[in-house]
């Protein structure tokens, strides 16, 4: 008895193992088919990285303590027919020549006088061809102020080489240069530098005759001219101005100047005059940031990416606050 269940659980076993293996076999077909038929699906597209911060990007994220308001003790508000170009003065790097500059605006020793000489390329220069205003006694020679000790000033210092200087960056958002070895800095002929016009004499550099760079950097002129300061709104006043047709682009005619109304520092003005504005702080993350998206432009737009900046080349942004 026992003999013929075993017999028969053997061939319940036999009948079943065909339809078992049948059944693996259809299964391994049917994945292969799956496996075939998700394979020639193509891949859902990765979503691509995010573009990197431009700078319009940096400075919509920039903390109010990135920036600085201009110094209004300070700060020239040049008056022309065309509006106002506003000035901020350094007085840091060249603190003689500020002070002379500061006590010939509050004698109004520039009112009435003229831009005598518009240079394509270079300069827009103003000051007193005839010598109608007289300079005070004592301001007629001023040692020149080219460069000064590297002092306390902090020096936000760009990764790049400059062909001009050992390095170069930043000082209180003015572009300056400096050298370790001599213990020396000064500020940069870049776009909008706003330095003093001089003789052969280096003493001849008073601040009654002053010019804004409106072209390309004239950087072989640092160390060579006393520069005081950057044009921080309106220079398109100066550069958009008629050319002089004389030799180095003084006007040859008095009628073709351009009168200045006046020229002020904004702390002297009621605070309704005033024109308040903010720099971006060069010791600061935020303008760490944008150094970096300018040597690195990773716009769709640019191809290939530098991977260096020139010290004039950097922006400084300036914004106006309103109440």
């Amino acid at each position: 008895m026992l003999r013929m269940m075993h017999e028969q659980r053997e061939a319940g076993l036999a009948r079943t193992r065909p339809r078992t293996a049948a059944a693996a076999a259809v299964a391994a077909i049917a994945a292969l088919v799956a496996s075939a038929i998700f394979a020639a699906e193509p891949a859902a597209p990765a979503a691509p990285p995010p573009p990197p911060p431009g700078m319009a990007d940096i400075l919509a994220a920039a903390p109010a303590s990135a920036w600085r308001p201009l110094d209004e003790s300070h700060t020239l508000y040049l008056e022309l027919p065309a509006g106002r170009v506003i000035i901020e003065l350094a007085p840091a790097m060249a603190p003689r020549t500020v002070a002379n500059i500061e006590t010939l605006v509050r004698q109004k020793y520039f009112d009435g006088l003229a831009v005598l000489r518009v240079q394509d390329n270079f300069v827009a220069q103003w000051g007193d061809p005839e010598e109608r205003h007289k300079i005070p006694e004592g301001m007629q020679k001023l040692p020149p102020e080219f460069t000064v000790p590297l002092g306390a000033n902090v020096f936000t210092s760009l990764p790049d080489r400059d062909g001009y200087a050992p390095q170069v960056g930043f000082v209180d958002s003015f572009p300056a240069a400096r050298d370790p070895a001599s213990g020396l800095a000064w500020l940069a002929h870049c776009y909008g530098a706003v330095g003093v016009g001089r003789d052969t004499d280096p003493a001849s550099g008073t601040g009654s005759e002053l010019y804004a760079v409106i072209g390309h950097a004239p950087r072989q002129l640092d160390r060579n001219v006393t520069v005081v300061g950057r044009v921080r709104q309106g220079i398109e006043l100066l550069s958009s101005l008629p050319r002089g047709t004389a030799e180095m682009g003084f006007y040859g005619k008095a009628a073709e100047r351009t009168p200045i109304t006046s020229v002020r520092l904004a702390s002297e003005l009621p605070a309704a005059s005033r024109t308040r504005l903010e720099v971006l702080r060069t010791d600061s993350p935020t303008f760490t940031a944008l150094v970096e998206a300018r040597r690195n432009r990773r716009d769709e737009w640019y191809q290939s990416r530098a991977g260096y900046i020139d010290l004039c080349n950097v922006p400084v942004p300036v914004r106006a606050l309103h109440d």
